[in-house]
């Protein structure tokens, strides 16, 4: 489980991006961070892993209080974090085994990892991953040969690489077409039922919120000001969220589930909607 309990984000420059944001996300659970720009969705996605300093207030995944480590300590815990990217963030001359295999570099001694040797266990995880997001045939491309949407699977392969207890999404759908978005985001859903991991996707798509996380949470000028199920995202919330607007046209959708047949499995992919 991630626990939050007032966290704040204050820059030097005297903006404050997060103001007391208190909230848990049990494993299994994905939920989706909304706002207008601006609001301290990345800010809240990097205090958590600590690639932001939060100004006040802890960060506990499991038993491990986040913010008070420092050092190797650090390192170590952020390893349990699988972090999922924008932009990917590839290595665009390696192929695409050698970047899932990358998620493993903090696990290995520094000669292994110089000289891209991994353990066996650690190359059989790897294929079964990129089998698992749909590029098993992929495996010895250059990850520069991709399309946005095969990188966007590398990065969650390599996320889940890491055997992580804790899956971090920054926009991961920002650069894809809809129908790509639809798939990366049916597939995050599924792969943490699957995994029972707890998620946070930062996500400006309202409708793939609804239709593709368990819970959303709303950030306004650094505070929680929605904290629910996706079914409960009503015009007076949104409007509390990102301000006045006509959201009439807005709706969710349960879009079919056959477009995309390499990310299907057993489970059913609809939102398992929880209370907060």
């Amino acid at each position: 489980m991630l626990e939050l309990k007032a966290l704040s984000k204050t820059y030097k420059t005297g903006d404050r991006a997060l103001s007391d944001i208190s909230f848990s996300v049990p494993a299994g659970q994905v939920v989706g961070l909304i706002g207008p720009s601006g609001a301290g969705k990345s800010s809240l996605i990097r205090c958590i892993n600590r690639l932001v300093e939060p100004t006040a207030g802890s960060v506990c995944l499991g038993e491990t209080e986040l913010t008070t480590l420092n050092g190797r300590a650090l390192r170590q815990a952020r390893r349990r974090i699988g972090m999922i990217f924008q932009e990917y963030a590839l290595v665009e001359r390696l192929t695409v085994m050698e970047n899932v295999l990358s998620g493993r570099l903090s696990y290995v001694s520094s000669w292994r990892s110089f000289l891209r040797r991994f353990p066996q266990a650690d190359i059989d995880q790897a294929f079964s991953l990129l089998n698992r997001v749909g590029l098993g045939d992929h495996c010895n491309k250059r990850a520069d040969e991709l399309s946005g949407g095969q990188r966007q699977r590398v990065g969650i392969a390599r996320a889940l690489e890491q055997n992580p207890e804790l899956l971090l999404a920054d926009e991961p759908t920002a650069s894809l077409d809809p129908k790509t978005s639809r798939q990366i985001m049916r597939l995050i859903q599924s792969v943490c039922r699957e995994m029972n991991l707890p998620a946070i996707i930062n996500i400006h798509d309202v409708v793939l919120a609804q239709n593709f996380t368990d819970r959303i949470i709303g950030l306004q000028a650094g505070k929680v000001v929605f904290d629910g199920l996706p079914s409960a995202l009503s015009h007076e919330a949104l409007t509390r969220i990102y301000g006045a607007e006509d959201w009439g046209q807005m709706q969710q959708t349960n879009e079919p589930q056959d477009d995309d047949t390499l990310l299907e499995n057993s489970l059913d992919s609809s939102p398992m909607l929880v209370s907060s």
